[in-house]
Order: structure tokens, then C-alpha cells, then sequence
């Protein structure tokens, strides 16, 4: 069992850090794996569907600590999840709510006691990394939390049509998942058009297209070049599909 790390923190910022550190006090020896530090700055529904995405390939036992928080410091309440056999920490602002929706053996707490000294600026390091301690070395529940129906901020378990994500290539993945993709059909992005291809290398050079990633999700990319940069796409941008 490990502590996967989900944030917006920074790859190159010193926040990981700070939070591996205090992970390694209250569960000394327990594996931590950063998984994303670069999600969608401030935006919890994008986050949300990306997070989803990349939890479902995650083998179940694995305790995630997810931080996308821009209310950070305000009386939205942190929250407890377990979700088919996973369970996420992190705030109750709707980036668990995916999960939740589409999940089917669901338990839920809010955090109602917190370590003394929380900085008000920084739970993800002061409080969810001590309660995903609690929560891998097996002290959970406990005193801190209550028992809740749902997560409070409930978001749609359906797909996203919008970009929810740019890799360093210029990929830009959306919120659709594959399952629901049709091959036949076009992806539609400011007004350009993006057919199918299956790989990369199906695609005309310098044109983009659509295909289905390794998370399971509708992306847009070009081969050998970045999508983003050529094509001028960007996080919060809608797609829908035409014939």
C-alpha cells in the first residue's frame, strides 16, 4: 500500500516536498508516489475528471492525497473517501466528486479535527498528509472525522467536454472518455475539425486529429509537434463532436 500525491503544487516547487516530509513522520517507511504535481492550476473540475482518470488505473489498497484547493483557507471542510477499494483525502470542493459519482461501494467523512499549528494557507501539508497517514497505516476512522452521507460539493459523474489537461508534448487530453467515442465522427475545437486516427503515426504530419490515450481518454495531438502550440489550445476550452 502507498500514499499517491495529486496536486497543483509544482514540479519544481517546494510544496512536495514539505508535504513527503510530513507523510514520512506519521507513517515512517510507507511509500509515497508522486503521481501529478501539475494539475490544472485552480481548476477543481478539471482536476476532478483527470484525477478520476488516473485513479482507475491505480490497483486497489492505494490511499491518494489530492490537493487542487483554491478556497484553501475558507470553511470548506477537508473529506475522507473510499471509493471501490481506494480512498482519497482532500478538500470537499468537488475534486473528489467525480470519483464519487461514478463510483458503486462509496463511504464518505468530513475532517472535523485538525493537528495543532495549521497553517491556513497549506491543509494539503498540515492536515490531509497526516490524515492519509492515518488513513495507510490503518488508525482510520478515528476521533477526527464524522460519518457523512456524501461529499458536499457534488460535481457530475458524466464526461467533460471540455480540455482538461496539456502535457509537456502539447497534448491536449479532454474529460471524454473513450468508451463513449466515435470513430466515425469529428472533435470540433475554435471552429477546426480533428478526425481519428489510431496512433501517431496514422496521422498526416502537421495535422492534428483526435485518438484515445492511455488513460482512457479523447485527446488531440499532432505528430511529432505540439498540438497546443500550433493549434492554440488551452485548459477550459469546449469540444464537441460533428459528423
Amino acid at each position: 500500500m502507498a500514499i499517491l500525491l495529486f496536486s497543483d503544487f509544482g514540479a519544481s516547487d517546494l510544496y512536495v516536498g514539505q508535504v513527503e516530509t510530513v507523510i514520512d513522520r506519521y507513517a515512517p517507511g510507507v511509500r509515497v508516489i508522486n503521481l501529478l504535481s501539475e494539475a490544472p492550476t485552480f481548476n477543481v473540475r478539471a482536476s476532478a475528471h483527470l484525477l478520476a482518470a488516473m485513479a482507475s488505473q491505480v490497483p486497489r489498497g492505494h490511499v491518494f492525497m489530492t490537493v487542487v484547493d483554491p478556497g484553501v483557507g475558507t470553511q470548506r471542510p477537508g473529506l475522507v473517501v473510499r471509493v471501490d477499494g481506494r480512498s482519497y483525502i482532500g478538500p470537499d470542493n468537488g475534486l473528489l466528486s467525480v470519483l464519487w459519482a461514478r463510483g458503486t461501494m462509496k463511504t464518505a467523512w468530513h475532517i472535523t479535527s485538525h493537528p495543532p499549528g495549521v497553517s491556513v494557507s497549506f491543509h494539503g501539508r498540515d492536515i490531509f498528509a497526516p490524515m492519509a497517514a492515518s488513513v495507510v497505516t490503518g488508525e482510520f476512522p478515528n476521533e477526527n472525522v464524522k460519518s457523512i452521507p456524501a461529499p458536499g460539493e457534488l460535481l457530475s459523474g458524466d464526461d467533460l467536454a471540455e480540455i482538461i489537461y496539456i502535457d509537456h508534448y502539447g497534448n491536449a487530453f479532454t474529460g471524454i472518455r473513450g468508451t463513449n467515442a466515435d470513430e466515425s465522427r469529428e472533435l470540433l475545437i475554435r471552429r477546426m475539425r480533428f478526425p481519428h486516427a489510431r496512433v501517431f503515426g496514422d496521422a498526416p504530419r502537421g495535422k492534428g486529429f483526435w485518438y484515445v490515450n492511455s488513460l482512457g481518454l479523447v485527446e488531440v495531438a499532432m505528430p511529432a509537434d505540439s498540438a497546443a502550440k500550433m493549434l492554440g489550445l488551452r485548459v477550459g476550452q469546449g469540444v464537441q463532436w460533428v459528423a
